[in-house]
């Protein structure tokens, strides 16, 4: 019988070529096969540090089709790389089923660590990186994007997410509606490429530079977490934040509680607004 072979979970660049480890070299180039979200792009990677392991596609759109392959692979013994275009595999990119198959049949997986967008934006933001939440991706729009910048407005937490150019003036447009004008913002563009650029500022400083100044690249936002003082908050901001803890599932008393805590409110008066604010529904 033989032994079930390891997927390697690949860091790779995210711009730099430069920044790779000597572990990843070394597992890119002793690897039987290297499963690549974009194999030409990752040929660009293998042919500069001279690597001539084969590749094989694997992305979203064909992971269906090729987890049972490569698990077949895995269990007669190969040790497959997987890569994505650049970063963490599973990280915002393809991955994370591979990585639940292969644990359901026993095969081991090791993470080969290496530079991730989120870490390095956080890192020199500017705002608070000891507690931060990684978004992704926002939902491109409707209900669910909705539901998604609710629940991002009072988040005490720094926030990260990725943006591509086209979409960054509407979601910097977004926040301004559900977080506010003055939330502080950190925009990193082109990570460790040639021109990389941090812009800091407000949501609404950011909206007019963005749209002075046409975005380009790749977009990294990290977004201040909510904070409030009893001195500052409406009852309708309060409103607005009740509504977005219960939308996300909370009872209108533990919403009440948390509430209390993010603010320094009394928990009596708020969970008194959310009696109100249930009568008003009625």
């Amino acid at each position: 019988m033989s032994i079930a072979g390891t997927l390697y979970l690949v860091a790779t660049p995210i711009g730099n070529l430069e920044d790779i480890t000597f572990r990843a070299v070394r597992i890119l180039k002793e690897a039987d096969l290297i499963a690549a979200e974009d194999t030409r792009h990752t040929g660009k990677l293998l042919h500069h540090y001279q690597i001539e392991t084969p590749q094989i596609s694997y992305h979203e759109h064909n992971a269906q089709a090729r987890i049972p392959q490569l698990i077949e692979k895995l269990n007669a013994g190969q040790t497959i790389a997987l890569v994505s275009d650049a970063g963490m595999p599973g990280i915002s990119d393809p991955g994370y089923e591979l990585v639940c198959a292969c644990t359901e049949a026993g095969i081991v997986v090791s993470p080969i660590p290496g530079p991730v967008a989120v870490v390095s934006a956080i890192a020199a933001s500017a705002l608070p990186s000891d507690r931060f939440t990684f978004e992704g991706f926002l939902p491109v729009k409707g209900k669910a994007r909705t539901e998604r910048l609710m629940q991002l407005a009072t988040a005490p937490r720094t926030m990260v997410l990725y943006e591509s150019p086209h979409r960054l003036l509407k979601t910097l447009t977004d926040l301004q509606t559900h977080l506010g004008s003055e939330r502080r913002v950190t925009i990193a563009r082109e990570l460790t490429k040639r021109y990389e650029e941090f812009w800091r500022g407000t949501v609404v400083g950011a909206i007019e530079h963005f749209t002075v100044t046409e975005p380009r690249g790749e977009f990294t936002v990290a977004i201040a977490g909510y904070t409030a003082t009893p001195d500052t908050i409406s009852e309708a901001e309060l409103i607005q934040q009740l509504e977005a803890l219960i939308a996300q599932g909370l009872s209108p008393s533990k919403a009440s509680r948390q509430l209390a805590q993010e603010t320094g409110l009394s928990k009596r008066e708020i969970y008194q607004l959310s009696l109100k604010m249930k009568q008003e529904e009625e």
